[in-house]
Parts: structure tokens; C-alpha cells; sequence
């Protein structure tokens, strides 16, 4: 049955902002995820059982405990959520992860930030970051000043359907689109994610010192599942241009 199970009902959160980290193009969703939930040092909230996602085991160094492959973990002191997912998610099984979802964001009043990579070939400048929105999203973005995109694109992969259930069902939802390695783990378009995106809309300071320290042991230890994400394009979530007179 699908069901998010609360593991811990003592956290008590207001109207929490949730980040998405489905892996995808850069793994930039994943790694930022990922650093929030250590940086933070995150309870482990809920487990989360839906159709679409794989019914599969975790488990992890130096822990006997298994869990689920999406969970959801909480920052009580932040009002803060995050989507933490060990497996690629299929466009069709997002669709059902974001109906399995909804019910639960409008309990708990959640907004999510869904994060995508725009595959980029890699310069020495800064990764781009363009903010999309649907439903009451677009006026938060204008409130802290985050830029549009600056050509028509759109977003595929599980992030685009989440997305897509947003507008569809007139809910709000923010998308946060970095530009970003296509072959590699990206650790620095994670970063800009966070410090131009994820830190201005949620008022919390996120330190990533460590990030960029460990930059090339995350690239290593990532690897493997980018590798399975190029192999596996609709599984893999990725915002591209639509350039309609070229």
C-alpha cells in the first residue's frame, strides 16, 4: 500500500520546504541532498512506500540497519525536509511517487524545490542557476530575486514529472536548474545549487566547506550510479533547451 511512514513523531516542523534528490544529470540533486542531510545532521523522518520505487534493501557502511531506498529525512531546528534517494526513479514511477506524495505535502504544507542539472560542457565560470515555478512558487522566487531562465527549455526525467503533477494539479513548486557536468558527478554545480538557491529560499546558511574539500572523493564514491544514470536517459532527470529556430 502506498503510504509514507513517519518513523519519528516528535519532530515538529511549520510549513517545511522540502528538497527533492533524485539522482539525475550531475547527480546535482543527489550530492546537494545528500550534504544537507550530514551537514545538518538530519533525522531520519519517514520511509517512503509508493508505487514506482524500486522494492529494494539499503544498507550502509558501518550500520547492520537496512531502510528503505527513498526516505525522507527532517531538520526540525530549520523547517526543513529532504527527499534522499539511493535508486534511479522512472518518469512513469514519478508520476506515481507524486501522487503517493501530494496528499502528504498538503498535510504537512510542504514546498518542495526540485532540482535538475542542465547538461553543459565544462568551463572554468561558475555553473548558471535558473529558477522555474509553478502555482504561489513564482512569487517566492521574485521575493529573493532568483533569475529566470534565459532561453525556453524544459525539464525530463522524474523531476520533470513531479514538476508536471505540480502544474497539473495547480500546486506550488519550485525548480531550481544548474548548469552541470553530462559524464561526471558535479560537486560544484551542487554548491551553487545550494548557495544561490537552496540557502536565499529557505533563509538557512548551509556550510559547504566541506563539499568542496571532499569534491573529488564525492566524485569518486558517485561514480558508479552516474554511470547507470547515462545508461538509463529517461530514468535520469535533466533540463535541456528547446531552441525551436536553429
Amino acid at each position: 500500500m502506498a503510504k509514507i511512514d513517519v518513523l519519528d513523531d516528535s519532530v515538529s516542523l511549520t510549513e517545511p520546504t522540502m528538497v527533492e534528490g533524485l539522482p539525475g544529470v550531475g547527480l546535482v540533486g543527489k550530492i546537494a541532498a545528500d550534504h544537507l542531510v550530514e551537514a545538518f545532521d538530519m533525522v531520519h523522518y519517514a520511509n517512503v512506500y509508493c508505487q514506482g520505487v524500486p522494492k529494494v534493501a539499503v544498507y550502509h557502511e558501518d550500520d547492520p540497519s537496512l531502510s528503505t531506498p527513498v526516505r525522507i529525512y527532517a531538520d526540525e531546528e530549520h523547517d526543513m525536509l529532504v527527499l534522499q534517494a539511493d535508486v534511479p526513479i522512472a518518469p512513469g514511477a514519478a508520476t506515481e511517487l507524486a501522487t503517493c506524495l501530494s496528499d502528504w505535502f498538503d498535510e504537512m504544507r510542504v514546498t518542495p524545490l526540485f532540482l535538475s542539472g542542465l547538461p553543459t560542457e565544462k568551463t572554468d565560470e561558475v555553473p548558471a542557476l535558473h529558477a522555474v515555478a509553478a502555482g504561489a512558487g513564482a512569487d517566492r522566487l521574485a521575493d529573493v530575486g532568483l533569475d529566470a531562465p534565459d532561453e525556453m527549455g524544459l525539464i525530463s526525467g522524474p523531476t520533470g514529472a513531479l514538476l508536471h503533477h505540480a502544474i497539473e494539479n495547480e500546486r506550488t513548486a519550485i525548480g531550481l536548474v544548474v548548469e552541470s557536468d553530462p559524464r561526471f558527478p558535479d560537486p560544484e554545480a551542487s554548491r551553487v545549487v545550494i548557495k544561490q538557491g537552496i540557502e536565499p529560499l529557505t533563509g538557512v546558511e548551509v556550510p559547504v566547506e566541506n563539499l568542496v574539500e571532499r569534491a573529488e572523493e564525492i566524485r569518486n564514491a558517485k561514480e558508479q550510479l552516474a554511470r547507470r544514470m547515462q545508461q538509463a536517459d529517461e530514468e535520469s532527470t535533466q533540463a535541456q533547451p528547446l531552441r525551436m529556430y536553429q
